[in-house]
This record gives C-alpha cells, structure tokens and sequence, in this order.
C-alpha cells in the first residue's frame, strides 16, 4: 500500500482540539472549518503554511513547518494554470 501524498506540513490532530474557532478565524486560506465541538480540514490543500493556526491554537492541535509552502504554492498553481486565491501572508 502506497503512502499519502503530502502537499505541506500541516498536521492537526483533532483529539487535542478544544473547539476554540481560532484556527478557523486566523487562517487568511480557509483551511479549517468548525464541524460541531471540533475543527476540520476544510481545504488542507490550500495551506500556505504561514504558521498562524499553530501560532494560536491554544491546545497544541496543530503544527506546521512555517515558511515552507508559499512558494511551493504559488508555483503550483502558476504551473497548472489555477488562479491565485490570495496573497501569501508568510
């Protein structure tokens, strides 16, 4: 069986989440969504990695290797031919 592919280094584990919204709230990318008592990855895909969910997660729930992905991003979507849903806010 073949391993998942990895578009950033988010990671959120949804056991430690307190169902604050403030990952919901800070991230400029919509990539979390509250679900009932707990977050969800919405759009993981659009992670820009800018750090500002595990910045403010009060209970430790998310991490992510800041920085990382902007570029990556960008260029990905510049190479597909998408179009750019924001700034990056690294």
């Amino acid at each position: 069986m073949g391993h998942p592919l990895r578009i950033n280094t988010l990671r959120y584990d949804p056991d430690h989440c307190v169902g604050c919204g403030v990952c919901s709230a800070v991230c400029p990318h919509g990539v979390f969504a509250q679900n009932g008592r707990v977050a969800e990855l919405s759009q993981p895909g659009s992670c820009m990695e800018c750090g500002a969910c595990q910045l403010n997660c009060p209970s430790g729930a998310i991490t992510v290797d800041s920085g990382v992905g902007c570029a990556y991003l960008m260029m990905k979507r510049a190479l597909l031919g998408e179009k750019q849903t924001a700034e990056c806010s690294c």
